[in-house]
């Protein structure tokens, strides 16, 4: 059923809502030759989608901003160069850049704030912000009421505990950490929510880019624990926001 006929079968009441969502939930991507662009993910998912932009040329990049705005969607891109913004810049006045977590924004329509709660990022140290910022932006594009807590790593652990009324606030706690990547733990003996820890590369040579922090955090005896790649504070925003929003 294309889309002419699905709208002809709801306005003459052959087709019930519920029926149409789930046929739009199918209908197929655009092809562009070098990226397939999926229009149709925020009605099955309820976000749309995302720009990877390591890796890509500006031009496809571009072009990909270009298909999406013409869909009204709003535009997030990840890990994308100062220099691809500036182009992007002269196109399209709205957009916006944050140069720490190197996250480009376009805001086509408002973001509605449907998260059931709050969202905290923590760090470990200043060094781990890049990767903390690209969760907080991730989550905030997504429509969630976020707070950031960061320097507050277990070589002072005062620090944390002289915020342990904003991170019980949280309904989801984001830790981002290197070096030894003990965060997550200890923050998951204070609390009662989720918690989603991020290793990051920060640390010197036996960090092994991060590795030394990943299998800390995936080793910890705290419950209520999951961790995501290295370095990946967009799957940490995006999973938070996803529980965040959970009846």
């Amino acid at each position: 059923m294309d889309i002419r006929e699905l709208l002809s079968g709801v306005k003459n009441g052959s087709v019930n809502i519920d029926e149409a969502l789930k046929s739009l939930k199918d209908l197929p991507y655009e092809d562009i030759g070098y990226a397939n662009i999926d229009h149709h993910r925020k009605i099955r998912t309820g976000y749309p989608e995302v720009i990877y932009c390591e890796g890509k040329n500006d031009d496809q990049i571009i072009g990909i901003i270009e298909r999406m705005t013409q869909k009204n969607s709003n535009i997030l891109g990840t890990r994308c160069r100062k220099e691809t913004y500036n182009k992007v810049k002269q196109i399209y006045p709205n957009a916006e850049y944050e140069d720490i977590s190197k996250i480009l924004k376009i805001q086509n329509h408002d973001i509605e704030n449907n998260g059931k709660g709050k969202i905290v990022v923590i760090t470990g140290g200043t060094s781990d912000i890049p990767v903390a910022d690209e969760a907080y932006y991730t989550a905030k594009f997504l429509g969630n009421t976020v707070e950031r807590i960061y320097d507050v790593g277990v070589a002072g652990i005062h620090r944390l505990l002289s915020k342990k009324h904003i991170i019980e606030s949280a309904r989801v706690i984001i830790a981002v950490a290197g070096m030894e990547g003990a965060l997550p733990s200890v923050v998951g003996g204070l609390v009662d929510v989720p918690i989603i820890a991020v290793p990051t590369s920060v640390g010197y040579g036996a960090n092994f880019g991060g590795l030394s922090s990943l299998l800390t955090m995936l080793n910890s005896c705290a419950s209520g624990i999951s961790v995501v790649n290295i370095d990946n504070g967009f799957g940490a925003g995006y999973l938070a926001s996803m529980i965040n929003k959970l009846k």
